[in-house]
């Protein structure tokens, strides 16, 4: 197998959450349970309402972005894709089109399905550009299923 997705994706999936959810939700705890008496800022309800609204903000963004990303790899026959628990593989006739969408630093990649699987019909990973080069230009076939700038 070959991975076509970004080794960072690791790291934004896993350790970034992580460690924001760890370090953001300890300092939101200690701010919750601090009284005014130690500190009139930290004793303040518009600053603990702020605190913890900023936390549920941040947790809600990082769950509908960074921890739905997954690792895709591919051989001849198959795509897998895992969120680095479960591993599913796909033949190739279940993908319906690839999209590609570029932020600044990172590019996207975007595997729709003709059904829905386990992961859901669609499929957001990083990708690594040589390696997703190197995929598409292995398989003929495939650059008719990529739309470039979604």
């Amino acid at each position: 197998m070959r991975r076509i997705s970004s080794s960072i994706t690791l790291f934004l999936k896993i350790f970034l959450p992580t460690f924001w959810l760890v370090f953001f939700g300890a300092f939101t705890v200690a701010v919750l349970l601090s009284g005014f008496g130690k500190s009139p800022l930290f004793g303040s309800w518009i600053f603990k309402g702020g605190v913890l609204l900023f936390y549920i903000l941040g947790a809600t963004i990082l769950y509908f972005t960074l921890m739905k990303l997954k690792r895709v790899e591919r051989d001849h026959d198959y795509l897998y894709v895992t969120n680095y628990i479960k591993t599913i593989r796909y033949p190739f006739s279940d993908i319906e089109q690839i999209s590609e969408t570029s932020l600044v630093f990172i590019h996207l990649g975007h595997i729709k399905l003709k059904a829905p699987g386990l992961f859901g019909r669609r499929i957001t990973f990083v990708q690594s550009r040589q390696k997703f080069e190197d995929y598409v230009a292995a398989d003929p076939g495939l650059s008719q299923k990529i739309k470039k700038g979604e």
